[in-house]
């Protein structure tokens, strides 16, 4: 698979009821730490491909072109095209001037869009050279959400300065611009087959605008912790939003309704600190509909997306902060952190949903 000639981390894992047992590669010095969410004993060597780095500092947004390729954007300002599959880096694009906030595209196409706090988006194309396609250029402070609409004529982009702009991806203009005060953008998601954007903000308010008028068709309860993160499901029936938090104390995700009620479904509770991401796993990768979140307590978790149980938490030791979440096929998870890169995740459910971690980059 790939590169072999990359390094390969050998992890040797040993679960039993609340503990983990991971011996180092380096020094087989057994490591206690506590766990909740799963039990499981197995002896076998666990193998981490460690492939070429995509970025020479934290990442902070990663998100899937198409089944085989990534686009992630990081501290070191730059934004990366990486085959997971084969641990190749395809392209490097360099074009803005401080760090990358936010990376989104059309999953399946050429075309991907980079936020940055430079206060600047940016398109790129895969093919042709690095150089960017088209700047949008407006707001205020640093960019902090980035949609791109199904058939990529507009993007959505939201940022500190409290504002939401919508434009023209051929020409790069402002189409429209809409502000709500002490609206700091957290995250923007494009509602499917709908012309509805879900934005979630600092003020703990989760918002639905009308990507027609730009104005907000729609406001949930407003949550006790800022909401960090939202993701829509692929039917476009219910979105989840996922929340700041310490110790316990917030750091949760909700499932929404979109269609009939618009209130809140079910909540999921256990991480211990900020949930920075969240995501639906595919339909059919399990008879249960399943959520998958991550946390700066250098967790991801699979939930049930009906009971809000726990099914299995798989901990990243090292990786420090987890921030953001890629579905990348039926099977694959990314994860992007601040400490260890890009992490590929296999999900499997031949015992219950299950993940592991596959490879580094």
């Amino acid at each position: 698979m790939g590169k072999l000639q990359s390094k390969i981390k050998h992890n040797t894992y040993k679960y039993s009821p609340g503990t983990l047992l991971k011996f180092s590669p380096f020094d087989l010095t057994a490591l206690s730490t506590r766990t909740e969410g799963y039990v499981e004993e197995n002896g076998s060597t666990k193998v981490v491909q460690e492939y070429k780095q995509a970025h020479t500092d934290a990442v902070n947004s990663v998100t899937a072109l198409n089944p085989d390729i990534c686009v992630s954007g990081g501290k070191d300002k730059m934004v990366v095209a990486y085959n997971w599959r084969s641990g190749d880096i395809m392209k490097q694009f360099k074009g803005h001037e401080r760090e990358i906030t936010k990376v989104a595209c059309v999953f399946g196409t050429n075309q991907f869009f980079s936020a940055s706090r430079d206060k600047t988006a940016i398109l790129w194309e895969l093919s042709g050279n690095s150089q960017p396609i088209q700047q949008f250029l407006g707001h205020d402070m640093v960019v902090t959400g980035l949609a791109v609409s199904p058939d990529s004529s507009q993007i959505c982009t939201g940022s500190r300065d409290n504002t939401l702009c919508m434009w023209d991806i051929k020409t790069g203009e402002c189409l429209q611009k809409a502000t709500v005060s002490r609206n700091l953008v957290t995250h923007l998601c494009w509602i499917p087959g709908e012309p509805l954007i879900l934005q979630t903000s600092e003020d703990k308010s989760i918002r639905i605008w009308d990507s027609r008028s730009l104005q907000v068709a729609h406001k949930f309860p407003v949550k006790q912790h800022i909401q960090t993160y939202c993701d829509v499901s692929p039917d476009g029936y219910n979105c989840v939003s996922c929340s700041s938090g310490f110790g316990g104390e917030g750091c949760e995700a909700t499932l929404w309704d979109l269609r009939q009620t618009r209130g809140k479904i079910c909540e999921y509770k256990g991480h211990f600190q900020t949930v920075t991401s969240c995501v639906f796993l595919p339909n059919g990768l399990s008879v249960i509909p399943a959520i998958a979140t991550s946390s700066y307590d250098s967790k991801v978790k699979i939930w049930n997306q009906d009971t809000g149980a726990c099914l299995f938490t798989l901990p990243l030791d090292g990786s420090g902060p987890l921030v953001s979440l890629a579905v990348c096929d039926t099977s694959s998870l990314l994860c992007a952190s601040f400490n260890s890169g890009i992490h590929l995740l296999r999900i499997n459910d031949s015992k219950g949903l299950q993940m592991q971690e596959v490879a580094m980059f």
